[in-house]
């Protein structure tokens, strides 16, 4: 099936193939007829198979005919984050530049009196985050009751980041006669509740496994060693530098680096940029033109490396992008599958390494419940593949995790660092080893103490500590 197929306008088609597409993804190929007959949707495919112009595509088109009003746009299209809203902007502008729509984008960090002054114009896109739509229609600078299409995206993110409650109020403010689309990566019992609440008599579209992962992402995690004497700060820095022998070992083309905090992002950062990795970083509170220039920097290949939150999990789409790298293992299963996503996009290989300790094994498991496959294990040592890395068919992917074993010669730093982290594991060791030995000592006296007073060794008291009140301790007392 190509594009023509679908029933698309020639001036879209032309925007399409100057964008250098020719043929639609599964999702495309059954959402983009449905939307263009006016019907509700509802669409599940994992990340990375082109849910974005599924419904930017024939939206397109159908906003064609007709105009805007000052200040009740057309259409509405709400994401979870500042960066997808940006990235559906950019799609717009992609596929629409044929057309004569207006477009405006609310979201938070940007000067409202600007973003006021684009709505007076009239648009027939809005695209929005929640809080910032809501803050302009209580000020009186926008009204929703000419809204034709209604499109909720990333709905499983909405639920995660707690927005629900705002999608329900801004749902109240659209005309009932509309159509809704509602996409998400993911399709848990809340977001099933919310199409039923929102969708009327909706198509139901699912094109992959709910969480699945592409079969073009070649995934691998290395098991980090930890010792119940082993120091935090001492287990973090051993951590740092097993993720710069891996980017070493990878050379990526590009990669992100995702933590599960944001003052982990800020050292991880530090740390590359310390041994002469040039890196970038993204998180939530970042200042938002920072955060977009950041993002402009990395998908112009400016910067080759960028440590961030879940902030970029989402929607983040840069068809380039070679390797993923998760230094902390994710505490939702779900937020795997959208990290990794980001790797291995339209067809492309990509590359997803995690880093893991035993404590990270709950977590783990819950994750290849979710992905329904083992992640391959790799060896601590020499760094390879412990298990045959199984796609999502089922069968044994033909490139190993490393094409070839360079070994690595750690520097006189990191050489140091080794050094000072064995020094801090013996120092806490041996004190360990004493305490135990005065433990030891204690108990035996107490022990010896107790058979004195004519107590049996076999029956003693457990978890009283060292001492045991005498009254729990004789036998019953006869009533006689």
């Amino acid at each position: 099936m190509i594009f023509s197929d679908l029933g698309l306008s020639e001036e879209l088609l032309r925007a399409i193939a100057d964008a250098g597409y020719s043929e639609p993804t599964p999702i495309q190929a059954e959402a983009i007829p449905y939307v263009l007959m006016g019907r509700d949707i509802c669409g599940c495919a994992q990340t990375g198979t082109g849910k974005t112009a599924s419904f930017t595509l024939p939206l397109i088109d159908i906003l064609a005919a007709g105009r805007a009003k000052a200040r009740m746009p057309r259409s509405l299209i709400l994401e979870p984050t500042r960066e997808l809203a940006a990235q559906v902007a950019e799609s717009f502008d992609t596929y629409g530049k044929h057309s004569k729509l207006t477009k405006a984008l609310l979201i938070g960090g940007e000067n409202l009196n600007d973003q006021a002054k684009v709505l007076n114009k009239g648009v027939d896109v809005l695209i929005a985050t929640p809080g910032r739509l809501i803050d302009m229609f209580e000020r009186g600078h926008l009204l929703l009751n000419d809204v034709k299409v209604f499109v909720i995206d990333e709905s499983d993110r909405m639920l995660d980041m707690g927005f629900i409650p705002d999608v329900e109020r801004i749902a109240a403010m659209l005309p009932p006669f509309r159509t809704t689309l509602l996409f998400s990566a993911t399709m848990p019992a809340a977001i099933r509740k919310l199409a039923d609440k929102f969708l009327m008599n909706p198509r139901e579209i699912t094109v992959a496994p709910a969480s699945s992962t592409a079969s073009t992402i070649v995934q691998g995690l290395l098991m980090l060693d930890k010792t119940s004497d082993q120091a935090q700060g001492a287990e973090q820095k051993i951590k740092r530098q097993a993720l710069r022998d891996l980017i070493r070992r990878e050379a990526p083309r590009n990669a992100l680096i995702f933590c599960n905090r944001k003052r982990d992002v800020d050292i991880v950062h530090r740390s590359l940029n310390r041994h002469e990795m040039e890196a970038a970083r993204l998180h939530g509170d970042m200042a938002q033109s920072l955060r977009m220039e950041t993002l402009e920097k990395f998908k112009n290949g400016e910067i080759k490396y960028m440590v961030c939150s879940d902030v970029a999990a989402r929607g983040l789409d840069i068809p380039e992008m070679s390797h993923v790298f998760n230094f902390d293992v994710p505490t939702h299963a779900e937020d795997y599958v959208h990290r990794i996503g980001r790797t291995g996009r339209a067809g492309r290989e990509g590359r997803a390494l995690t880093l893991a300790t035993a404590e990270d094994r709950k977590y783990l498991r819950a994750i290849e419940d979710i992905i329904g496959i083992p992640i391959p294990r790799l060896d601590q040592n020499t760094t390879t593949v412990q298990e045959t890395n199984i796609s999502n068919s089922g069968k044994a992917a033909e490139n190993p995790l490393y094409f070839g074993q360079k070994r690595f010669t750690p520097s006189k730093k990191e050489k140091q660092n080794s050094r000072e982290f064995h020094i801090v594991s013996k120092k806490v060791a041996k004190t360990k080893s004493t305490r135990t030995n005065r433990l030891e000592k204690k108990s035996k006296f107490n022990n010896d103490s107790s058979k004195t007073e004519g107590h049996d060794d076999n029956n003693a008291i457990v978890g009283m500590g060292d001492h045991i009140p005498a009254f729990m301790t004789r036998g019953p007392v006869s009533t006689s």
